[in-house]
């Protein structure tokens, strides 16, 4: 049923529709607003990634060498 999925012809009627539905005035107007939105999103994005990245503390681990290991003896476990 659907295996060709969008054929050219389906974007020509979208775009005959939308055309007649919003008049041809409107629609610069109309990607311009969206251009401008996206911009907003895609600067806020980034900066909300930037303020994660500086908030992260780094965390420095100590090296192998002075990490010392001290065993622990425990008593042996009675059965009763």
């Amino acid at each position: 049923m659907l295996r060709n999925g969008l054929e050219p012809w389906h974007l020509l009627v979208v775009a005959i529709v939308v055309i007649l539905l919003f008049g041809s005035k409107k629609l610069p107007e109309a990607a311009r607003g969206l251009g401008k939105s996206m911009r907003i999103l895609k600067s806020e994005a980034k900066a909300m990634k930037e303020e994660s990245n500086a908030a992260e503390p780094t965390t420095v681990y100590p090296a192998a060498e002075s990490v010392t290991a001290t065993p622990t003896t425990e008593p042996p476990a009675t059965a009763h």
